[in-house]
């Protein structure tokens, strides 16, 4: 009931149903976040009355009443939308506390320090979250509250320091907010509901939406739940982890602690956090005792917890927990972020072990996952200078220019540079910025208080970086701090985005008021380039050289097993033999696309390429395309070669000759000079080439037919190469001759007889029977109407979807980013249709050219070649459209017969990640309790 409930409130409630400790709480659903929105932020009437049955229910459950002087609830407020987004909406804490209620809190607990550290917590993170007030007003007075005192960490403040520090934050409200904190927890209750339904259109959270492809309209759930505390003593804890680990996929429980803590201690890095297994502990080299050493018996009961919720939902989840008083306390579970190789791994594991089948491993992978596994790592044989080293906590290289901000990020990656983003550590906020860099370096740690070195100011405490410095914040100086573990939000976030992340560089020091961080006598300006290793945690000067990735072991089991079941064939866009090596090592079929234009435009290809657009008549323009001849033989001989026996489809040349000549008169000069042709000539040629509108001019088989020698040339070389590569291996070339941009019968019939004509000569001249085929390129609208007529005489189609949707649309793809954005996001179109095949109007016309097509001539083959081959949307509506393959860029192989497999998956009806039973909704828009 995710959608409904949210994430978290489903996974609270199946916690709670299936036995777990859970603190007793209720959800406000999603379709509350939906009225809120449409009924200009406004509740449904029966909502409060319901909100009260079911904190009564609550109240009941834990035998304490909320806002109660002598015995009160506390509860938490905590968003939950169907998707997971971590860290992109509001939380508050402790709500329900204040000046009677905290007097009874210490005095249950016998703690006066532990109930006026709650208040202090509380009331800074209402004023942030509901308030909307700068948390930098409470950091000075944190920061004032220990130099009085004379320490320097959080907990070491006495309990009257501590209820100072109250006073003195509600006066601050007063003063910047012009009104008194509230006392009445009713009123509490109210507002941070309000300001969690409303964190759901914060910046952040728009941008993650964005980045994820979240709907606006899910809206997000609110949770309402009985604290349970970590921090009341030395038999209290809390923690997060991983019931396998999310960076390498082994089946290890994974994850941190801290002793007499609340949640947010653990990610904010005010301690360094301990282990949870003594295994973690060794291999970290850590001199704190793990929380299997702390408590047993916990630690117990906490491995039964990690196994059942495995077994329950059948995939690695996500947890938080707290230990109050020596009981345990379950907080959330959720599918886990991982890396893609994590994904991959975890994914072949479980279904060895038997928990999910080989279609459900395949099903809950993203395509996408692979494409990170695709990317180079560093050479190891490479020479570099290392000048620190963090915590390896999403793998991959990345190279980049440092940048210190995520703005600064988006600005350089939108003028076409990498960059690295370095901070001390992210937040939410951050999210942009993430995306843009090519990966992230943060230096965050567990030290107690921020190095100030040289600067007027007072120290910064690190708990005031809790959701990373303010935007507010001018003070100077530079920060240092220790290494802390891989659950922070940098790693969390790279991980989910597939960004290598090296976090924790606790010895980099970075100062942001002269974007610029220094380590080990080593000072690095922004702009300075800057390699991070995500595998070893290396922090490296300058740019290191990258080898290829090896795919094997669980890379190479997933791809095993999709092959197994997806129908579509997936071969590559390629012409060059790197190209195709790389192609043929990932699993390509064959090659879908060779452009020959691409081989004409280096060396001395393009001296003879200009040669034969300048001749001054036939027979010089022979002679140019005899040379050509040679040059595009060898090429293709060698793709022959590297495909051994698999089907290799050659377009013909396609774009308009302007392409081959400059247009400025130095270029045009050094043109003239190589080919060996007047200057005016050039001159003349390159005005009479000259096209309005190039993409619907003189190009694809309007070249051929006024200029048939070129057709032939390349006919020749294609079968030339075909017979070359025949006579020298057992597996005999398949050619598939391609004619670009077909709209009439007549013209493809005109050049097919060009084709037949010179492939007889050649069969006879080198005394062979060769294989070949000849097929058109369907990428006009007309194309798809005369699909049927098209296929009397050709003998396959393939879509070249690139132009077909600049044909269909009427739009420029060139043109076409600067203004596709707004069109986005103003729900005009949900997808770039030049990213993510338009399904509702170029596939309309696919559908119909492939019905024409095959009515025509049965079984005839039918592939799309343009980008759209490695999207797994446009993937999918071509398994559902019946063409026998896609061909896509040779690092989309891998993606696309991942995506290929579940296609077919999805059209046998297997939905391997939904849930097993439906439950009927219920009519009340506040759900619960658990």
């Amino acid at each position: 009931m995710k959608n409904l409930l949210g994430g978290k409130g489903a996974n609270l409630a199946e916690m709670a149903s299936i036995g777990l400790p859970v603190p007793p709480g209720f959800t406000l659903t999603t379709e509350v976040c939906a009225s809120f929105y449409e009924k200009n932020c406004t509740y449904p009437k029966e909502l409060a009355d319901q909100v009260a049955q079911s904190l009564a229910l609550v109240e009941a459950r834990t035998g304490r009443k909320f806002g109660d002087a002598s015995n009160p609830l506390l509860v938490s407020v905590r968003s939950g939308a169907r998707a997971s987004m971590p860290g992109m909406m509001d939380t508050v804490l402790n709500l329900g506390l204040n000046d009677q209620t905290v007097e009874a809190l210490a005095k249950q607990a016998n703690d006066r320090r532990f109930a006026f550290d709650s208040y202090r917590r509380f009331v800074q993170m209402y004023s942030d979250v509901v308030l909307g007030m700068e948390l930098h007003n409470f950091e000075k007075l944190l920061e004032r509250a220990k130099q009085r005192r004379g320490v320097k960490n959080d907990h070491e403040l006495l309990p009257e320091d501590l209820e100072r520090l109250v006073k003195d934050y509600k006066a601050t409200v007063q003063l910047e907010m012009g009104e008194s904190f509230p006392e009445d927890p009713q009123e509490q209750l109210w507002g941070a509901i309000g300001a969690v339904f409303n964190s759901w259109m914060n910046q952040r959270a728009k941008t993650y939406r964005q980045l994820h492809d979240i709907p606006e309209s899910w809206g997000t759930a609110v949770n309402v739940q009985a604290m349970v505390f970590g921090n009341m003593g030395n038999d209290c804890a809390t923690g997060v982890a991983f019931t396998r680990n999310p960076s390498n996929g082994a089946n290890d429980f994974y994850g941190e602690f801290l002793v007499n803590a609340q949640g947010e201690d653990v990610v904010a890095g005010i301690r360094t956090p301990q282990e949870l297994t003594i295994k973690a502990r060794k291999s970290h080299g850590s001199d704190l005792p793990s929380l299997e050493e702390v408590m047993p018996g916990i630690f117990k009961e906490l491995s039964t917890v990690r196994k059942q919720l495995e077994a329950h939902y059948t995939d690695m989840q996500d947890i938080e927990f707290t230990i109050q008083q020596g009981k345990l306390y379950m907080l959330q579970t959720r599918t886990g972020k991982r890396t893609a190789h994590a994904a991959l791994q975890i994914a072949v594991d479980m279904a060895n072990e038997g928990l999910i089948s080989k279609s459900q491993a395949l099903m809950r992978l993203k395509p996408d996952l692979i494409d990170q596994l695709l990317h180079p790592t560093l050479d190891p044989k490479a020479k570099k200078q290392v000048i620190a080293k963090g915590l390896p906590a999403s793998p991959g290289a990345a190279v980049g220019k440092v940048v210190f901000t995520a703005d600064e990020a988006v600005r350089r990656s939108k003028d076409g540079e990498k960059v690295l983003l370095v901070r001390i550590e992210t937040s939410p906020d951050d999210i942009h910025g993430l995306h843009a860099a090519e990966g992230v370096l943060t230096t965050r740690g567990g030290a107690p208080v921020c190095d100030l070195s040289g600067s007027p100011s007072p120290a910064i405490p690190a708990a005031a970086l809790l959701s990373m410095i303010p935007p507010t914040f001018k003070r100077q100086g530079v920060l240092r701090m220790r290494a802390r573990g891989m659950t922070s939000h940098a790693a969390v976030v790279a991980r989910g985005m597939g960004r290598p992340c090296v976090a924790g560089a606790g010895d980099v020091r970075v100062d942001y008021a002269a974007n610029k961080f220094s380590v080990g006598g080593v000072t690095v300006q922004e702009g300075q380039l800057l390699t991070i290793d995500g595998v070893s945690g290396e922090v490296i000067l300058g740019e290191v050289p990258t080898v290829a990735p090896q795919l094997s072991g669980s890379f190479g089991t997933i791809m095993s097993w999709a092959d197994d079941f997806r129908s579509l064939q997936v071969r590559a866009n390629a012409e060059t033999p790197a190209d195709a090596r790389q192609a043929k090592s990932f699993g390509a079929q064959g090659i879908g696309l060779v452009r020959t234009e691409h081989m004409f435009f280096e060396g001395g290809r393009i001296v003879a390429m200009r040669q034969m657009i300048l001749a001054a008549d036939e027979n010089d323009r022979k002679a140019a395309l005899d040379k050509l001849l040679v040059m595009q033989r060898e090429d293709i001989v060698e793709l022959f070669r590297i495909m051994d026996g698999l089907p290799v489809t050659v377009r013909l040349l396609d774009p308009p000759l302007h392409e081959f000549i400059p247009h400025s008169e130095s270029e045009m000069a050094s043109v003239a000079r190589a080919a060996g042709v007047p200057l005016e000539r050039v001159r003349r040629r390159a005005t009479e080439l000259k096209e309005a509108n190039p993409m619907l001019g003189h190009r694809g088989c309007r070249l051929a037919i006024t200029y048939p020698e070129i057709c032939e040339m390349q006919t020749r070389a294609i079968l030339e190469a075909a017979a070359e590569v025949g006579r020298s291996t057992s597996k005999q070339p398949v050619a598939e001759i391609m004619v670009p941009l077909v709209s009439t019968l007549e013209e493809f019939a005109l050049l097919k007889s060009v084709i037949e004509k010179t492939a007889a000569a050649v069969q006879k001249e080198q005394g062979v029977t060769l294989k070949y085929h000849v097929g058109t390129m369907i990428e006009l609208p007309r194309a798809c109407l005369q699909a049927g007529k098209l296929a009397e005489q050709a003998e396959f189609f393939s879509f070249g979807t690139n132009d077909l949707t600049q044909t269909t649309y009427g739009l420029s793809r060139d043109d076409a980013g600067s203004f596709l954005p707004d069109y986005k996001e103003k729900g005009i179109v949900e997808q770039d249709p030049f990213v993510s095949l338009d399904q509702a109007g170029v596939g309309e016309l696919i559908n119909m050219a492939v019905g024409r097509g095959r009515t025509a001539r049965q079984g005839m083959k039918m592939g799309i070649c343009g980008e759209h081959g490695g999207d797994p949307a446009s993937i999918e509506f071509c398994n559902k459209a019946g063409l026998d393959y896609v061909s896509c860029s040779p690092f989309r192989v891998p993606v696309a017969r991942l995506a290929a497999a579940q296609a077919a998956l999805k059209d046998k009806g297997e939905k391997a990640l939904q849930a097993s039973t439906k439950a009927t909704k219920p009519r009340n828009p506040a759900f619960g309790p658990w």
